[in-house]
C-alpha cells in the first residue's frame, strides 16, 4: 500500500512538472492569429474568464484555460483593464497578459487643422471610425455643456493639433481636450502679450487671430498680417478682410466672393462693420495667437495677394492700389 502511494505521489509529480513546462513553453511561444493585427476589446467589469474568451473570439487561437493559467500565475487578474487592444503576429501569451495588465491600449489619431471651422471639426470626428460617438445629432450649445466649457460659441476654441487617443475613447473627451489645449496657449500668450494692443480680452486675441489664419498664405506673412489687422483696429479703419464676409454667408457662399457680397451687411461683414466679427471665424493655429499678441512694427495698412500665396504690404492708399493693379488686374488701371 506505501509503495503504491509513492508511486502514486511520483506520478502526480511528473504530471505536475510536465503540466508546468507544457505551460512554461506555451506562455513563451507566439501565439497564432487569425488575422495580423487582431484586435479585441475588454468591456469594463469583464472578468478574466470573460475577457480570455472575448480574445479567443476576436481571432487569438489558445485554450482559454491555458492563458488564463497564465494569467493567474503570472499576474493579477484583477489588473487587466478594460479597453480597445491590438495583438501583433509574434506575440506571446506572456506579451499579451503585460498588455492586459500595462492598459497598453490600441491608439488612433485625429487631426484638426489650422483654418478649418468647427464644422469641419465636428465631421472629421463625426467620420472617425475608432472614435466613440457621444455628440452626434447634438446641436452646438448642447455639445459645448458635454464638454463643460464656458463659452457661448464654440467657434476657434478647439487647438488644431494631432490628437492621440485610445481606441473606443469618447468624442465628448476629445473635443474637451482640445478646448483645454487652446484654453490653455491662449491665456499663456495674453500674459506676454504686448502692452499696447487694440484688443481688450483674450477672445478678442482669439478672433483676430482667427482673421490672420484665414488671411494669411504664406508662414512667413503671418506676423505682417497680423501687424496690418492691429494697424486697422488702432486706427479705427474697418478690417475689410475677405474671409470674415465668406464666414457671414455661410452655406450661401458658392466659391466666388462678388462685390454685392462686400456691400451686403452681415454681423460678419467687415467692410460695412468696424471693429471685429462677433466670433472667430476658424481654428487659428499657436503662429497666428502669437502673431497677434506681438506683432512687429510696421506701418502697412494694406496687403494684397501676389498670385503666389504671399503678399504684399503697403502703408499708403495709393502704394496699395499699385499693388492691386500690378498683382491682380495683371498692369491694367
Amino acid at each position: 500500500m506505501f509503495r503504491l502511494l509513492k508511486y502514486l505521489i511520483l506520478l502526480g509529480l511528473l504530471a505536475c512538472g510536465a503540466a508546468a513546462a507544457w505551460l512554461h513553453q506555451f506562455a513563451h511561444e507566439p501565439l497564432r492569429l487569425a488575422t495580423d493585427p487582431v484586435e479585441f476589446t475588454i468591456a469594463p467589469g469583464n472578468s478574466l474568464r470573460g475577457a480570455t474568451r472575448q480574445i479567443v473570439r476576436a481571432g487569438v487561437d489558445m485554450p482559454w484555460w491555458a492563458f488564463e493559467a497564465v494569467a493567474r500565475v503570472a499576474g493579477n487578474p484583477a489588473d487587466i483593464k478594460a479597453g480597445s487592444y491590438e495583438l501583433r503576429a509574434g506575440a506571446t501569451p506572456l506579451d499579451l497578459l503585460g498588455k492586459l495588465m500595462r492598459g497598453d491600449f490600441a491608439l488612433a489619431e485625429i487631426k484638426f487643422i489650422e483654418g478649418w471651422t468647427f464644422g469641419q471639426v465636428r465631421k472629421a470626428i463625426d467620420a472617425h471610425p475608432r472614435v466613440r460617438h457621444d455628440t452626434l445629432g447634438l446641436s452646438d450649445a448642447d455639445l459645448i455643456r458635454r464638454i463643460e466649457a464656458p463659452v457661448g460659441h464654440p467657434e476657434g476654441w478647439f487647438f488644431p493639433d494631432t490628437y492621440v487617443f485610445p481606441r473606443g475613447t469618447s468624442d465628448v473627451e476629445i473635443l474637451r481636450q482640445a478646448y483645454r489645449s487652446m484654453e490653455k496657449r491662449l491665456n499663456v500668450a495674453w500674459e506676454q502679450r504686448q502692452p499696447d494692443l487694440p484688443v481688450g480680452s483674450p477672445y478678442e486675441a482669439l478672433i483676430l487671430a482667427s482673421i490672420v489664419e484665414k488671411e494669411t498664405g504664406r508662414p512667413e506673412d503671418r506676423p505682417l498680417v497680423a501687424a496690418v489687422l492691429v494697424n486697422r483696429l488702432r486706427t479705427g479703419m474697418k478690417l475689410q478682410a475677405d474671409p470674415t464676409v465668406i464666414y457671414g454667408l455661410g452655406a450661401a457662399f458658392d466659391g466666388n466672393l462678388r462685390k454685392r457680397d462686400l456691400v451686403t451687411d452681415t454681423p460678419y461683414n467687415t467692410y460695412t462693420r468696424e471693429g471685429l466679427p462677433p466670433t472667430p471665424i476658424a481654428l487659428p493655429g499657436l503662429a497666428s495667437i502669437e502673431a497677434v499678441m506681438k506683432p512687429p512694427e510696421s506701418g502697412a495698412l494694406y496687403f494684397v495677394a501676389r498670385g503666389d500665396g504671399s503678399s504684399e504690404f503697403s502703408r499708403t492708399l495709393e502704394e496699395h492700389n499699385r499693388a492691386v493693379t500690378k498683382y491682380q488686374r495683371g498692369g491694367r488701371p
